[in-house]
C-alpha cells in the first residue's frame, strides 16, 4: 500500500519505520527541508517538502490514490483534521488524523470524524493509557469494552467454594440473557466450555456481558464483590488522565500525584473518582506517609523520563508488587527491565502499532490473548457471501473451540443469544481455541 505520512516528527518517523518494514511505499511529507534530508539517509522513503493542508502538494504527494492511506500526525490537531479532510476530498482511500486533544477525539460536541470523512482519530496519549491498562488489567477485557464503547463488561475472577455454580454444568446455570461464560482456567490448563462443562470451585472464569446484566450473572460464581486493588499515578499528563478514565469502576482505588498545584486543583475538580494528591511520592517522607509501598501498582507518567524511572526503581525496591514507566525515549526501554521496571511504554511506539493495525484491512484480526498459545481473542468481519449469513447464532458450527463473545451490527454492540442472527457487514468478537483460525473463515469468511 501507498501510505502518505504528514509530519516527520517523533510519532510520523517512527510510523515510517514501522510501516515501512511491513512492506508499505511510504511517502513523508513536512515543512522542514533538513528534516526531510535526514530521514533520506536513514529511511527508504520518498520525501516531500511543503505544508501538507495543501491539496497541491497532496496531489504531489499521491493523496489521489483510492487504494493508498494518508497519515496525518504533525503536531497540531487542527492542521491533522484539515489534512486528513483534504486528503479524503482528493480521493485517498484511508486516512488516519492524530489529535492529542479530548475535546477532538471524545468528540464531544461533534463527531469530527463522520463529519471530516475521517476515516479514524488516533491520540498517541490514550493509546499509551489504554496499553498500561491493558497490562493491569485483563488484556481481553479492555479490548472488549473498547470494541463495544463500554456497553460490555468482561471480567476474570476466581470461583468461590460456595458460589451457585459449583457442581453444576454450564447448562444448568440459566445465565441471564446477555452474559456469556468465555473461557475457564483450571490449574495450568484454559478451555472454552461448553454446555456440559462442571464449574469447580477454585476454576477462575472469564465471563463477559452487557453492563446492565453482568453483575447479574457474576454473582453465580463469586457471592460477594471483589475487594479494590490499589494503584499510584506520578503525574498528572494527558496519560494520567486517560488512564484513570479506563480503570474507573474497576475495582481500582486510584491515587494520583501532580507536584504543581493549578495542575492538581484542575485534576481533583475533573475526575471525582480520584484521590489527588499535590505532592511529589517519591519524596521519603511522602513515601512513607502514603503507604505507598503497600500498593499493587505504581505507575510513572510524567513528562520526565528521568523522574518516572527513578520513581519507578523506587517504588519496586519497597515492594510494590507492579510498576511501569512511560518513556519519550524507546532507547531507555532496555535499561529500566535492567533495573526491575516491569513494563515500559513508550507513546510513539504504541501509537505507530495503533496507526498499523489501523491500516490493517484483514477480515479477521486477533485482538489479544486470554490463555497465552491456548485461547485468543479475534475480530472478524462477516463477509456477503459468508455461511453465518442469515443464520442464528444456534445454528453456527462453532463449538467446542469458539464462542462468540459480542457482535456489532450497525451501531448496535452487544453480547448475543442463541437466537441472534449473522448479518452482512457484522462485526463479531470470537473466543476460541489457539490455532484453529480457520474454522472462523469457513465459518464467517468468503464461502
Amino acid at each position: 500500500m501507498n501510505v502518505i505520512i504528514c509530519g516527520a516528527g517523533e510519532v510520523g518517523t517512527y510510523a515510517a519505520e514501522v510501516l515501512g518494514t511491513a512492506g508499505h511505499d511510504i511517502t513523508i511529507v513536512d515543512s522542514r527541508p533538513e528534516r526531510l534530508a535526514d530521514l533520506e539517509d536513514r529511511l527508504d522513503v520518498r520525501t516531500l517538502a511543503g505544508n501538507c493542508a495543501n491539496a497541491d502538494v497532496l496531489r504531489e504527494a499521491g493523496a489521489a490514490d483510492p487504494q493508498g492511506a494518508l497519515v496525518a500526525a504533525t503536531s497540531s490537531d487542527e492542521i491533522n483534521l484539515l489534512t486528513a479532510a483534504v486528503a479524503k476530498g482528493i480521493g485517498v482511500g484511508k486516512c488516519i488524523a492524530r489529535v492529542h486533544h479530548s475535546a477532538y477525539f471524545n468528540m464531544r460536541g461533534l463527531d469530527y470524524a463522520r463529519h471530516l470523512g475521517i476515516d479514524r482519530l488516533i491520540c498517541p496519549e490514550w493509546s499509551t493509557a489504554q496499553a498500561i491498562a491493558s497490562t493491569i488489567r485483563n488484556p481481553a477485557a479492555l479490548a472488549i469494552e473498547n470494541f463495544a464503547a463500554g456497553r460490555i463488561e468482561m471480567q476474570e475472577f476466581p470461583v468461590d467454594v460456595d458460589a451457585p455454580a459449583v457442581g453444576k454444568q454450564l447448562v444448568e446455570l440459566n445465565l441471564p440473557k446477555g452474559v456469556r461464560l468465555a473461557a475457564v482456567r483450571r490449574g495450568a490448563s484454559a478451555f472454552v466450555p461448553v454446555a456440559t462443562t462442571i464449574i469447580d470451585a477454585g476454576d477462575v472464569v472469564i465471563l463477559v456481558g452487557n453492563s446492565d446484566v453482568f453483575p447479574e450473572g457474576r454473582k453465580l460464581f463469586q457471592r460477594a464483590a471483589p475487594g479494590r486493588r490499589r494503584l499510584v499515578i506520578m503525574g498528572g499528563t494527558p496519560e494520567g488522565v486517560w488512564l484513570c478514565r479506563a480503570l474507573r469502576d474497576r475495582a481500582w482505588s486510584i491515587r494520583l500525584f501532580e507536584q504543581n498545584r493549578e495542575r492538581a486543583e484542575e485534576l481533583a475538580n475533573k475526575l471525582d473518582w480520584v484521590t489527588v494528591v499535590h505532592s511529589d511520592p517519591t519524596e521519603l517522607n511522602e513515601f512513607e506517609e502514603e503507604r505507598i509501598a503497600d500498593v499493587d501498582a505504581f505507575v510513572g507518567l510524567t513528562d520526565d523520563d528521568e523522574h518516572n524511572i527513578l520513581g519507578c526503581a523506587w517504588a519496586k525496591s519497597t515492594g510494590v508488587k507492579r510498576v511501569i514507566a512511560m518513556v519519550q525515549r524507546p532507547r531507555y526501554a532496555h535499561l529500566v527491565q535492567r533495573i526491575g521496571i516491569d513494563h515500559v511504554f513508550s507513546p510513539r511506539v504504541v501509537a505507530a502499532k495503533q496507526i498499523e493495525r489501523s491500516l490493517d484491512e484483514s477480515p479477521m484480526l486477533r485482538m489479544a490473548t486470554l490463555a497465552e498459545g491456548v485461547v485468543d481473542l479475534y475480530r472478524v468481519r462477516v463477509a456477503a457471501d459468508a455461511p453465518a449469513v442469515g443464520q442464528p447464532l444456534r445454528k453456527l458450527p462453532l463449538g467446542p473451540e469458539w464462542m462468540l463473545a459480542a457482535i456489532q451490527h450497525d451501531i448496535d454492540v452487544r453480547v448475543p443469544t442463541a437466537d441472534d442472527l449473522i448479518d452482512i457487514d457484522d462485526t463479531v468478537l470470537v473466543v476460541g481455541r489457539h490455532g484453529t483460525e480457520d474454522k472462523l473463515h469457513n465459518i464467517f469468511g468468503s464461502a
